[in-house]
């Protein structure tokens, strides 16, 4: 596993790749979520079920267009997922046409995020596009909450570590319903 930046992580998940990197509480795992082996590699890793789907995060919400359907959302709906991003905010969307099952799992929307986080917010925007972001743990593990905390098996599986710090909070980010603004994750 190598360190990259924002130059030399492209060409990494261009070539199907899954990466760690820090997220506003945890270190995440991230790939291409329109490549289904980069995808299913980072499952595996996880050892995580594809039938319980990914977090999309992203830059801005134009990257999210065709993954999810915002205007599925009732406007006053919309306004509350639109107003709470840039930011710690994960909300179940409607999935766009662009969402295959491997990303959706058994479910009809998708978990997606506009970081506030400023490594994130500079990696989708490299990247040019929503990444797959889930914690860099193993399934039922705790997320580690540092570099020094990341699992050395699991590191040394994966194609890449973008360095830095994670944004501080002390909860993953909470994960709200947008239909309903029902909280699923506190």
């Amino acid at each position: 596993m190598r360190e990259l930046d924002l130059h030399s992580v492209v060409p990494v998940l261009q070539g199907g790749g899954v990466i760690t990197y820090p997220t506003e509480a945890v270190w995440g795992l991230g790939c291409d979520p329109s490549n289904e082996m980069a995808v299913m590699k980072l499952l595996a890793l996880k050892q995580r079920p594809v039938e319980k789907g990914m977090i999309l995060v992203a830059a801005d919400p134009t990257q999210l267009d065709g993954w999810v359907r915002l205007d599925a959302l009732a406007d006053d709906r919309r306004h509350a997922v639109l107003e709470s991003w840039p930011g710690a905010n994960t909300w179940i969307v409607p999935a766009g046409e662009r969402a295959p099952r491997w990303i959706t799992g058994e479910h009809t929307g998708i978990a997606v995020r506009v970081s506030a986080h400023p490594l994130v917010h500079a990696l989708c925007k490299a990247w040019g596009g929503p990444l797959v972001s889930t914690s860099a743990n193993l399934a039922g593990e705790p997320p580690a909450r540092s570099r020094a905390q990341l699992d050395p098996a699991l590191l040394a599986q994966l194609d890449g570590l973008l360095d830095g710090d994670t944004g501080g909070l002390s909860q993953p980010t909470r994960i709200r319903v947008a239909a309903t603004g029902q909280v699923l994750r506190d």
